[in-house]
């Protein structure tokens, strides 16, 4: 199981939720680990019973809110100590130093940090890096209609101190309005809908799927986007 750990404070639980449902249409099996204070996916993601830890399928993903770690997960699911989650990805959204910690992120296959310019968002999300004990390499993904570069300075001067590595790649997402309106109507209709975001939004998602893909998959990822956008 390939653990993709996706740090920082900004609400990114759609965008992890539409990047799970590629990788679900590529014929993965993926859970989603909901390790927020806010527990985001317990108000957006559809379950007839919410309790305080519970597992519930939305859209082909498995999403487990609550859990503290993966031992919580197989104590959930029965499954004996010595057993591997069955799941080809594993999402870990993560927003405080204690969940980067409880969810191993040191030991994640590949790391995002997620974040908009706002001093919430920079931060909250630069103390969640203040968990690591050991460093990491990480992407940073940007939310932000107008990338400056005295931002992107004031996100490097703002972590230093932390164990984050920063990948000299960046991947800047220049988040619309209508895109919002887009997430907001899927939500109330309990679907992941790809047809109305904005070209600039889907390839972003996309692109991030790519990365986290195996390279002799990235043909079929193509197919698998044109399926989702078509909603077949």
């Amino acid at each position: 199981m390939k653990q993709i750990g996706f740090i920082g404070a900004y609400d990114k639980t759609d965008f992890i939720l539409y990047i799970a449902k590629i990788l679900v249409e590529m014929g993965k099996k993926v859970i989603l680990v909901d390790g927020t204070i806010t527990q985001k996916a317990k108000y957006v993601v559809p379950t007839i019973k919410p309790s305080t830890t519970y597992m519930t399928e939305f859209e082909g993903v498995d999403v487990a809110v609550g859990f503290e770690n993966f031992e919580n997960i197989r104590e959930y699911l029965a499954m004996p100590d010595t057993d591997s989650l069955e799941y080809d990805y594993a999402l870990l959204d993560v927003d405080t130093a204690k969940a980067v910690e409880a969810w191993n992120i040191e030991q994640a296959d590949k790391n995002y940090f997620v974040t908009s310019f706002d001093m919430y968002s920079l931060k909250k999300g630069i103390e969640a890096l203040s968990g690591l004990k050991e460093p990491i390499h990480a992407t940073k993904i940007l939310f932000s209609r107008n990338a400056l570069k005295e931002e992107d300075d004031y996100l490097n001067f703002l972590s230093l101190g932390t164990k984050v590595i920063w990948d000299s790649e960046v991947i800047y997402l220049p988040f619309e309005v209508g895109d919002q309106t887009v997430i907001y109507n899927n939500q109330r209709v309990h679907k992941i809908k790809f047809k109305k975001l904005s070209n600039q939004y889907k390839v972003g998602l996309q692109y991030v799927a790519q990365k986290i893909l195996e390279e002799q998959e990235y043909r079929l990822l193509t197919k698998a986007f044109k399926k989702i956008e078509r909603g077949v």
